[in-house]
């Protein structure tokens, strides 16, 4: 599953347990809810080695034949359609409400001061 599908699947899952717990389970959302879970978990496969310890419990290793994750893809070191330099606007895009709450605190400071 790629993050943005997870970051939307886990904000159904919370839904979902709400209504389950209301006792909704027969209702059309919670139908609706199944079928998008159910849909997002389509190509999840794979498998997960736990430790189970006094009630805590630790991912040793994970493995999925469909996994995303490709190691020539997120290295620095191999070339391929990712350039270092792609990074550039989206850095400066992303620093902008940094560089201003930033401006901001500096007025604040300077104004505390005098």
């Amino acid at each position: 599953m790629d993050r943005e599908v997870r970051k939307i699947k886990q904000g159904l899952a919370l839904k979902f347990s709400e209504l389950v717990y209301n006792g909704f389970w027969h209702s059309p959302e919670c139908e609706f809810l199944r079928h998008c879970i159910g849909r997002s978990q389509r190509a999840v496969a794979g498998t997960v080695r736990v430790s189970v310890f006094k009630g805590q419990v630790y991912v040793l290793g994970r493995a999925s034949p469909q996994s995303l994750y490709n190691e020539e893809l997120v290295s620095m070191n191999v070339q391929g359609d990712y350039e270092p330099a792609d990074a550039t606007g989206f850095i400066n895009i992303n620093s902008l409400r940094l560089k201003e709450y930033h401006r901001l605190q500096s007025k604040v400071t300077a104004k505390q001061d005098e």
